[in-house]
C-alpha cells in the first residue's frame, strides 16, 4: 500500500511540475500599443520535443521566427489583430456554442470570407480567453486536401486556412487561453496531454 501511495504522489507531482509549473518562452505581439498584431498556426503534430505527435500552437515572434510557445504578451487597452494559420484537419465540436464567434471586434475571417458562425463539423480547435469572453472557432483543413503538414512549424506552401480576427484588451492582468475542441487524440475523450499543457492548447496571455 505504501509503495502504491508512492507511485500516486510521484505521478501528481509529475503533474504539477510538467503542466502546471514548466511555461514556456513569452512572445510579445508585434507593433506597437493600441494597434498590435499576432500571428500563430496551430499544428497536428509538433513533430519534436518530449511530445512530438502531440497536436500544438506555436507564435510567431518579432524577428519572423516560429516560437513553440503559447505564452502571448499583448498591452492592456489595445486592439489586438490575429491570424492563425490553422494546418490540422476538422476533429468537430461537441458543443455547437463554441461555433459562433463571441465577443471579437466585427465578424472573424476564414480565407477573407466573414462568417458568423462556423458549422460545428468544420472545426479544428477554437481559441478562447474565457476571462474577456473571446472565442473564435478555426476551420479545418479538408481531410483529402493535398500537401498537408507533417511537422512544424508548417509553411505557406502547405494546405492550411487563415483565420482572421480582432479583439480589445482591457485592463493588465494574466488571463488564460485554449482550445475547447477536444482534439487530443489518444487521450479519454479528448481532453487530457495537450489540451491541459501550457506550450500546446493551453496558454496564457499577459496584458501589460
Amino acid at each position: 500500500m505504501a509503495s502504491g501511495i508512492a507511485v500516486g504522489a510521484a505521478l501528481i507531482a509529475y503533474y504539477v511540475i510538467s503542466y502546471l509549473i514548466v511555461q514556456p518562452p513569452a512572445v510579445a505581439a508585434s507593433g506597437n500599443a493600441p494597434n498590435v498584431r499576432l500571428t500563430l498556426q496551430t499544428v497536428a503534430s509538433i513533430g519534436f520535443g518530449p511530445h512530438p505527435d502531440w497536436v500544438s500552437y506555436l507564435v510567431k515572434n518579432a524577428n519572423g521566427k516560429w516560437v513553440h510557445s503559447t505564452n502571448l504578451v499583448v498591452p492592456a487597452n489595445s486592439v489586438v489583430h490575429v491570424t492563425i494559420l490553422q494546418y490540422d484537419t476538422a476533429t468537430g465540436l461537441r458543443n455547437p456554442f463554441w461555433g459562433r464567434p463571441q465577443d471579437t471586434i466585427g465578424p472573424p475571417s476564414v480565407d477573407g470570407k466573414q462568417f458568423v458562425e462556423l458549422n460545428p463539423d468544420l472545426a479544428s480547435h477554437t481559441f478562447a480567453i474565457p476571462e474577456l469572453g473571446v472565442s473564435v472557432p478555426l476551420k479545418g483543413v479538408a481531410d483529402n486536401a493535398k500537401n498537408q503538414c507533417s511537422v512544424a512549424p508548417c509553411t505557406l506552401a502547405e494546405a492550411h486556412t487563415t483565420v482572421t480576427f480582432a479583439f480589445k484588451t482591457g485592463k493588465r492582468g494574466v488571463y488564460r487561453w485554449q482550445c475547447f475542441v477536444p482534439c487530443a487524440a489518444g487521450f479519454i475523450l479528448g481532453f487530457g496531454g495537450p489540451m491541459q499543457s501550457f506550450g500546446y492548447m493551453d496558454g496564457l496571455l499577459h496584458v501589460v
